[in-house]
C-alpha cells in the first residue's frame, strides 16, 4: 500500500464569511498542492473540506498520515465523535444537532477506504507544511472578499 503524507488547513476571514482551504499531498518525493474557497462558509467547514478534498485525490487504498492544526477535525475522528454523532442521527451527546453532518458523512466514508492516522499540530507555530497550507488557504479566502 502506498504511504502518503497529507497536510491540510482551512481559513475563514470572518466566521462565517469568505473562506479557503488547502492541502499538500506528499508521496515518494513528489508534492501536489490543491486549494479552493467559498464566499460564505465557516472555518470548520473549510478545515473539513481540506481533508475531504485531499483524501478524494487518492485513487487507491493508501496508508495516510494526515496532519492538521484543527482540533475539531482531528478530535472528531480520533475521539470517535463523528461516528457517535452519525450513530445518533447526527446528534451530540447533549442531543443538540451536530454541525456539518454533510461533511462529516463524506469524511467518514473516505476514512473507511484508507488507513488514516490523524496528527494534530499547533497552528502558526512554524511547521513548514502547515504554514504553506495556511498561506494557500488565506489566498483562496482573499478571492472572495
Amino acid at each position: 500500500m502506498k504511504k502518503i503524507d497529507i497536510y491540510t488547513d482551512g481559513s475563514c476571514k470572518k466566521n462565517p464569511g469568505p473562506g479557503g482551504w488547502a492541502a499538500i499531498l506528499v508521496w515518494n518525493g513528489h508534492e501536489k498542492e490543491i486549494s479552493g474557497g467559498m464566499a460564505d462558509t465557516t472555518n470548520n467547514r473549510m478545515e473539513l473540506t481540506a481533508v475531504i478534498e485531499a483524501l478524494s485525490c487518492l485513487k487507491e487504498e493508501c496508508d495516510v498520515s494526515l496532519t492538521s492544526d484543527s482540533k475539531y477535525v482531528t478530535d472528531g475522528i480520533t475521539k470517535g465523535w463523528a461516528k457517535s454523532w452519525k450513530a445518533h442521527g447526527w446528534k451530540k451527546s447533549d442531543r443538540s444537532p451536530a454541525l456539518n453532518p454533510d461533511l462529516w458523512e463524506r469524511l467518514l466514508e473516505l476514512c473507511s477506504r484508507h488507513n488514516v492516522e490523524f496528527i494534530w499540530v499547533k497552528g502558526h507555530a512554524g511547521h513548514p507544511y502547515n504554514e504553506r497550507c495556511d498561506a494557500m488557504a488565506q489566498a483562496q479566502a482573499e478571492k472572495y472578499i
